[in-house]
């Protein structure tokens, strides 16, 4: 099968589509780039679909990667016969060809091949063709040398009988299609951890059975993690009988001694070879399935996170909070760079609130801030109601902002080099500030897992979790674009076709030669080539640039077709865009050629309309109840505001404004049967709840959402 045939396969997708995309990338070109500007080859594919695509072509090579090794084996020990080449060519999941495989993959340490090794084999092929009726007799002329007695005999014969039968890819299909229809997990806590203040959290699991088809994801990922810090055990378990009955079915045609032999070896095979490999290949089948929904969450999360809402370009006062160390507070200018810092000490223990006040009330004015950002950890309610009681000159807009991943960026490199003369205390708060002028720009400088949005991102597969989020971050900066004058090293790095050693010379460029006035001088930046800025241009924008493409997705490529629509409507550019009147009435079938089709016509009129409008929507002041300091202040029945923190597919999380966040399980969404969170809710939606249950011991809040 070739990759082509392979990937139509998996994913349904038409074979001009697959076969265009699979060529651009052989090209280069990034999932961004393939799926905004070549659309007529890809038949308008999106991003998800190409990523697919992708998925299965890295598929698709590491079956071809594993075949290769394996013929190379089978050649080596000279078993390797046409029609065998033929099957292993033809598989077309790892599964199967590691099962075609599995009888040439010896080890001299198995009992069967001790057992070959004192040439018992041919009596364990006797045994099999069922046709002898005293086997003792037989297994008597074996009783020689290392094997001591008949029993020996038949022993060693019978170990090489359940090699074989644990090397039969129908009966080992069969016992995998029962695990993966009708095997439960169970688990048990281990008695000495019972009382481990540790294991209390995992408490739920002490003592559970389920169906190992239907366990939810996140509870999965809980049950492994438990096992992995020692505090439960696990197994998985199908109907053993019923597996047996199958595979004597299978192999037992006779009513002899022969068959009382195969019947010992296949128990034998069953529980030491077939049932401890396949059980845990369903596991790690059911962890992979997991990962994938964990993984998919958090991408989700992530997502809605990067999109969030900008306050845009303010000048901003931000405060990291705390008590004892004092609230460390800096003013950044609309650009979001340091401008001031200070640190005020309005809670305990020093309650200087006068002190505070009146260096906060110096700052706005000095430095004209339009907008306040407060962290929203330790002390972050009590810094708020501070700011509320300060009367400002002028309207002041106040924020909470997650502090999430701050402390992982103020302790980085990244933020080293940003701000070298300063400790991480005052990073974090530039941090705070930044994240609401712009939530993207400041948060591609964290490493997505440090970010925190989704469930047990430390126990699924992290490489598969860094691919997945490292495409989520590429495809969010240049669905948004970047202002390439005052972009960081770490936003143009996920720049299309860049890369974090070009966005570095950019900057470095940049810093050299002033603001780049067009597009076309971006190729001056060092080993900045053809293909690069083909990949790049159109997601990079030049603010009040000569031409005002410069600062839209229009790609230079498309220049000359815009250029003839403005001709041909007697208009300039620049009085062609925003012209809605204009717009809406040009044939776009007039500038249809060979390469660019009607998707991509339809998109540069959807620019020209709206040109570097954001996609993401403006910041919104938020205001929690300010009644509520604590848990002991909540009472079931009441309905709250509240911040949407996490999302997971048990539910998502809340801040209502104090320490614990109140869960809504996804059985309080709605009225109805809700399969997916991400329908309800969005990541730092505002939305309103009512107290279902509070339990003040387990600081566990129970939620609904309030329609």
């Amino acid at each position: 099968m070739s990759i082509l045939q392979y990937i139509i396969s998996q994913t349904n997708l038409p074979e001009t589509s697959v076969k265009n995309t699979l060529k651009l990338l052989q090209e280069d070109c990034t999932i961004p780039f393939i799926s905004r500007y070549r659309k007529e080859l890809t038949g308008n594919l999106d991003e998800v679909q190409i990523a697919n695509i992708v998925k299965y072509k890295d598929a698709y090579e590491t079956l071809e990667k594993r075949k290769v090794t394996i013929l190379k084996a089978l050649e080596e020990q000279e078993v390797l016969t046409p029609e065998l080449q033929k099957k292993i060519n033809s598989t077309t999941d790892l599964i199967t060809l590691e099962d075609i495989y599995l009888p040439f993959k010896k080890s001299r340490k198995t009992k069967a091949e001790k057992a070959r090794q004192l040439g018992l084999e041919p009596l364990a092929k006797i045994i099999m063709s069922q046709n002898a009726n005293d086997v003792e007799s037989i297994a008597l002329k074996y009783v020689k040398g290392n094997i001591a007695s008949v029993e020996d005999a038949l022993e060693g014969a019978r170990h090489i009988i359940s090699e074989w039968i644990n090397e039969r890819t129908d009966i080992r299909n069969n016992i995998r299609f029962q695990l993966e229809h009708r095997a439960t997990i169970t688990t048990k806590v281990v008695k000495t951890k019972a009382e481990d203040e540790k294991a209390q959290k995992f408490r739920d699991y002490f003592d559970w059975t389920e169906a190992l088809s239907r366990i939810p994801s996140h509870r999965l990922l809980a049950i492994l993690r438990a096992e992995k810090e020692g505090f439960i055990r696990v197994k998985i378990a199908i109907d053993d009988d019923a597996a047996l009955n199958k595979i004597e079915d299978r192999i037992i045609r006779s009513n002899n001694a022969c068959a009382d032999q195969i019947e010992t070896a296949i128990k034998d095979a069953y529980k030491r070879l077939l049932l401890p490999a396949l059980t845990n290949e369903a596991l790690q089948k059911a962890k992979d399935k997991a990962d994938e929904s964990a993984i998919n969450v958090f991408a989700k999360n992530l997502k809605q996170l990067l999109l969030g809402s900008p306050l845009g370009q303010k000048r901003v006062l931000a405060i990291d909070p705390g008590f004892r160390t004092g609230c460390k507070i800096v003013c950044l200018d609309a650009q979001g760079d340091l401008k001031y810092n200070e640190t005020i000490y309005p809670h305990p223990p020093k309650n200087d609130v006068t002190g505070a006040i009146k260096k906060i009330s110096t700052m706005v004015e000095a430095y004209k801030i339009e907008a306040i950002a407060i962290g929203n950890g330790t002390a972050s309610r009590e810094t708020e109601t501070l700011i509320r009681r300060i009367h400002f000159k002028t309207d002041i807009q106040v924020f909470v902002v997650s502090e999430a991943g701050a402390s992982i960026y103020s302790a980085s490199k990244i933020a080293r080099d940003e701000f070298p003369n300063y400790d991480v205390t005052v990073r974090g708060s530039i941090s705070i500030g930044r994240r609401l002028q712009d939530p993207l720009a400041e948060l591609v400088k964290i490493d997505a897992k440090s970010i925190g949005v989704g469930q047990y991102q430390h126990d699924v597969d992290q490489s598969k979790l860094k691919g997945s989020l490292d495409l989520v971050v590429e495809n969010c900066v240049n669905a948004v674009g970047v202002n390439i004058n005052t972009a960081s090293t770490s936003l143009l790095s996920y720049v299309s076709g860049i890369g974090p050693k070009l966005a570095e010379n950019i900057v470095n460029f940049r810093t050299e030669h002033g603001a780049f006035a067009t597009r076309t001088a971006i190729k001056k930046v060092p080993r900045l080539g053809d293909k690069a800025f083909e990949q790049g241009a159109g997601f990079l924008r030049i603010k009040e640039a000569k031409n005002p493409l410069d600062d839209s997705a229009v790609h230079p490529e498309q220049y000359a077709i815009v250029q003839k629509m403005a001709k041909d409507s007697g208009k300039s550019i620049s009085e062609l865009i925003g012209n809605s009147a204009v717009l809406k009435n040009i044939d776009l079938k007039k500038y249809c050629s060979e390469t660019v089709g009607l998707p991509t016509l339809q998109d540069i009129i959807k620019e020209l309309e709206k040109p570097g409008l954001d996609i993401r929507q403006q910041a919104k002041v938020f205001t929690f109840n300010q009644d509520i300091k604590t848990i002991a202040d909540i009472t079931e029945g009441q309905l709250l505001p509240g911040i949407v923190n996490n999302i997971t597919n048990f539910g998502c999380f809340v801040d209502i404004g104090i320490k614990e966040s109140g869960l809504i399980h996804i059985s309080n969404l709605a009225d109805t049967f809700v399969s997916d969170v991400s329908e309800y809710v969005t990541l730092h939606q505002q939305i309103i709840v009512k107290v279902l249950e509070v339990d003040v011991a387990r600081k566990r809040i129970q939620l609904k959402l309030h329609k």
